[in-house]
This record gives C-alpha cells, sequence and structure tokens, in this order.
C-alpha cells in the first residue's frame, strides 16, 4: 500500500502542467542576472570596491559600466585600467555625458597610468538602450553615481527604460543622514549626493514606472574599518592590489562603502530587506516618504556582518 501511495504521488509530480519544484531547469536557475553598472569612480572610493564586489560575482553577467558626472572619460580610463588589471577587457566602458563640476577626482591618476585606457568611449546612454532592447526584462541596472545618465535614458527613450527589469540604486536619506548611524534620530535626513547633483533626473526616475529598490544613507554607511582592509590588502590579488593604489590616492583614512550595498542586495537580498514606500524629491534633492502609490523598495536597516562576510570573502578570494 505504501509503495503504491508513492507511485501515484511520482506520477502528480510528472504530469506537465502542475508545479513541482524538481521540474525546474538546473540551468535556467544557474544563469546569471545581466547587470549595468553606472557610477561615478574616481570620487568617492566606494564605487571601486563595488565594481570589484560584482567583479567576483558569477551570479552577474556585466553588459557594461558606464561614467556619470563630471569628466567621464577621465572616470572611464580608470574603469579600463581597473578591469584591465583584474583581467575582464571583455566588459565595455561607456562615457555618458561630461558635465561641469568643481568636485575633485582623486583617483584620476590611477586612470592615467598602466596600458589600458582607451583614447574615448562610446555613449553610456545609446549602448544602454541598445542593450534593454535586445534584453528586455532582462536587465537590472545598477545606479550608483548622480542620476544624469538615468534621466538622459528617460528622456531619449521612457519606453525602452520602462523595459529594464529594474533599477537597483544607491541614494537618498529618509530617516538618516550622513554621520553615525546611531546618531541619525537625532539629525534627521540629508539631500543625498547622488540625488542632489541631478534633481530633475531624480524626480523623472522616482515617476518613471520602473521597478525600483532603492538603498539610502539609512542602510549603507558601513564602514570598512583598519583591520578590515588591512585584511584586504594584503591579499596581493591583481584586484586587491587595484583597491589599494585606489585606496591610496583616495587619501582619507577610512571608507564608507555606501555603493557596494547595491551589489550586495544583488546577491543576497536578506543582507538589505526592502520594505514598500511612496518617495517623492522635493527641489532641494531630500527624499521624502509620504503617503501615495507605491513606487519604490527600500532598505531602511542592513545586516553589516552579513555584507562584510559577502565583501571581503568574494574579493578576498584568489
Amino acid at each position: 500500500m505504501r509503495l503504491s501511495m508513492l507511485r501515484i504521488l511520482s506520477a502528480i509530480l510528472l504530469v506537465p502542467g502542475v508545479p513541482a519544484q524538481t521540474q525546474k531547469s538546473p540551468q535556467a536557475a544557474s544563469l546569471p542576472e545581466k547587470v549595468i553598472i553606472d557610477t561615478d569612480i574616481g570620487d568617492d572610493i566606494d564605487d571601486a570596491f563595488a565594481i570589484a564586489l560584482a567583479l567576483k560575482s558569477p551570479e552577474l553577467e556585466i553588459l557594461g559600466i558606464s561614467t556619470t558626472f563630471g569628466d567621464t572619460e577621465a572616470r572611464a580610463k580608470i574603469l579600463d585600467r581597473l578591469l584591465g588589471e583584474a583581467g575582464r577587457t571583455d566588459i565595455p566602458v561607456l562615457a555618458g555625458s561630461p558635465t561641469h563640476t568643481t568636485n575633485v577626482m582623486n583617483q584620476q591618476r590611477f586612470g592615467e597610468g598602466g596600458h589600458f585606457r582607451k583614447v574615448s568611449h562610446p555613449s553610456a546612454a545609446d549602448f544602454i538602450l541598445e542593450q534593454i532592447r535586445r534584453y528586455p526584462g532582462q536587465i537590472t541596472l545598477i545606479a550608483i553615481g548622480p542620476l544624469i545618465n538615468v534621466g538622459s535614458l528617460i528622456e531619449k527613450d521612457p519606453g525602452t527604460f520602462l523595459k529594464l527589469k529594474r533599477v537597483v540604486m544607491m541614494g537618498g536619506s529618509i530617516e538618516c543622514g550622513y554621520g553615525e548611524l546611531w546618531f541619525c534620530p537625532g539629525r534627521g535626513p540629508d539631500a543625498e549626493w547622488n540625488i542632489v547633483n541631478d534633481i530633475p533626473s531624480a524626480k523623472k526616475l522616482f515617476l518613471s514606472g520602473v521597478p525600483l529598490f532603492v538603498m539610502p544613507l539609512d542602510s549603507t554607511q558601513l564602514k570598512l574599518e583598519e583591520t578590515k582592509r588591512a585584511f584586504l590588502f594584503k591579499q596581493g590579488t591583481p584586484l586587491t592590489d587595484s583597491l589599494t593604489l585606489l585606496y591610496h590616492e583616495w587619501g582619507q583614512e577610512t571608507p564608507t562603502l555606501f555603493d557596494p550595498v547595491t551589489v550586495a542586495f544583488i546577491l543576497d537580498p536578506k543582507i538589505c530587506p526592502v520594505e514598500p514606500m511612496h518617495i517623492s524629491v522635493d527641489d532641494k534633492g531630500f527624499t521624502r516618504r509620504e503617503p501615495g502609490p507605491l513606487n519604490a523598495q527600500v532598505c531602511m536597516h542592513s545586516d553589516a556582518d552579513a555584507f562584510f562576510r559577502l565583501q571581503i570573502g568574494r574579493l578576498a578570494a584568489p
């Protein structure tokens, strides 16, 4: 009787149209997620750590990396060398439209060294739109810089922009501004860098209707303390050596790894669980949580221990 029941259950599970976990294709389950990274690498150091984490994550297929804000060609040269040193010259590097800024790019020398830099780079917006048309509904855009390129995509072809699978961004400040997270209830939010440097584009993004996942200051101010970075920098791989050089050109002491949280979220959403909100962007660049139709999934608290186990574990691996 028991054997007969097992046979009946097996037959039911194998009937076409009856969902069963065992019928999923192993190949489909293991396909890497297609991503494009949009970055202002060269100012703060966290962009380099985010890109390095993506490079060390086989779960991701990086279709291209684009630069935004200020001297985008100089930023692209930094990427040329970082990717070259890591043995990933197969990844296209794109440059966004340059913008005027008085901000100093402190890691520019890294991009001028070595033999990987290119004279010029294709248009970021054209490349991204082409990739979305080629892979509709499949691409995650990781936005870790001011949203100039994102605004350009929406302006040029809003219909194609909506065919992104999602946008995962570092940006905004809901309850906590810059500083130590334990202090944030007393200070309140700030106008965050990536939002305030192109407020019109930020408004377009939050109104666009694209699936949007937001990692704000509230959950991304994770410090790479001395013991952690010393362990990482002594690994002596081409990638960690490049991060060491970029860190010293950055010229400050303790990095805050805002941007890598976006990549960590894609790899393991439990690291930064999200909740639905309606977020509006005001004319000063503040991101306000207000009543209204939900337009973003926002991470308010991250698991710092799990984040650093992932970040350092991946980057320290041979």
